[in-house]
């Protein structure tokens, strides 16, 4: 059976401070048609099905995603260890010794070879050091719309601070702002 890829897809990256920032735009999202959202939040190995069951009353799907589960349209997956997307499925690795969990760069440098064909919006959250940066650098260069956090919304003003210096065009806005930007995409 072939799957399609959504018209839509929505990348966050976030790191320290971000599990509540997430949580305030999952909870904001209209009914996902044709869009499906992909979040690479940093989490200790095992959390993953927690920080999901947050999530058991919205109108949306989550999924914690498995190795070779389909990517389709109308899901909020979350990453975990080394997860990318190769053709419409997710490969699931375990993280390297010094890797992130999950790898956010490994993860959105996966979605590239979508940015021309899909709308693809790129953001990244609070976190410390600079994950999802050069991907997301990356997925500008292709075409997709960037976001990142402000200084002054930022819990941890590392990879919004990077983000901001080395991606070209990339949009600033305070939390707020980035969760109605989201849910107007998702539209």
């Amino acid at each position: 059976m072939k799957h399609s890829i959504p018209k839509k897809i929505v990348l966050i990256g976030a790191s320290t401070g971000g599990p509540g920032h997430i949580q305030k735009i999952i909870q904001s999202l209209p009914k996902l048609q044709d869009t499906s959202l992909v979040i690479g939040q940093h989490m200790v190995k095992g959390f993953m099905n927690s920080f999901a069951d947050r999530f058991k009353n919205i109108d949306n799907n989550i999924v914690v995603v498995e190795d070779n589960q389909t990517f389709e349209s109308n899901n909020i997956y979350i990453c975990e260890e080394e997860t990318e997307l190769s053709n419409s499925n997710f490969s699931k690795k375990e993280s390297g010794l010094n890797s992130y969990n999950p790898d956010i760069n490994i993860l959105f440098n996966s979605f590239v070879p979508l940015a021309k064909e899909v709308k693809i919006l790129c953001v990244i959250l609070t976190g410390i050091g600079d994950d999802g940066v050069e991907a997301c650098k990356g997925l500008s260069l292709h075409g997709s719309r960037c976001l990142t956090e402000n200084a002054e919304s930022a819990i941890v003003d590392g990879m919004p601070s990077r983000a901001r210096l080395l991606v070209k065009n990339i949009e600033i806005y305070d939390i707020d702002a980035i969760t109605k930007k989201i849910s107007e995409f998702c539209e």
